[in-house]
């Protein structure tokens, strides 16, 4: 696994403030008040998006148009909603990497919508295991059968979740 490295990182200018803060808001709703804080910073590293850091850990993420918590931060300061619940047949390949078939799925949230992330939990005990980009609303995932329903992009053991500040 390559470790992800910071290369720079700088507290964010109020402008950029407000527009992630808009964006996590439309992702989480309320839940955004979660994530604010005296000084967030912004991590230069070779991630697919950017790294916010609050309080020291690595707990925002953003990529053009949408900002989610990283599992550190959904674990750290949890929120409601944005959820696919997964059986736990499907925990062991979904903390390795692997994106979330249909048979896997229990249950979805009503506001998981296409194309945006969401956060992928154990039916046992909620815990997150993933930040996921489902491929279909929630109605779409419930109503498949088989096949892929979100792709993985950060979970429980890769560099962003052991990145160290």
């Amino acid at each position: 696994m390559v470790e992800l490295t910071i290369k720079k990182r700088h507290a964010i200018k109020k402008g950029q403030l407000n527009s992630l803060m808009q964006k996590l808001s439309e992702s989480i709703g309320e839940d955004a008040k979660l994530y604010t804080a005296q000084m967030i910073e912004i991590a230069e590293t070779a991630a697919k998006f950017n790294i916010y850091i609050i309080d020291k850990k690595p707990l925002l993420m953003e990529k053009d148009d949408w900002a989610f918590p990283t599992l550190r931060g959904a674990v750290m300061r949890p929120f409601s909603g944005r959820r696919i619940i997964v059986d736990m047949g499907a925990v062991p390949y979904m903390v390795n990497g692997a994106d979330i078939m249909r048979p896997g799925i229990v249950d979805v949230t009503e506001d998981v919508k296409a194309g945006l992330p969401a956060l992928a939990v154990d039916e046992s005990h909620g815990k997150p295991l993933a930040v996921v980009i489902p491929m279909y609303d929630a109605e779409g995932i419930l109503a498949l059968e088989k096949g892929k329903a979100a792709k993985n992009i950060h979970y429980i053991g890769d560099e962003l979740w052991n990145l160290e500040l």
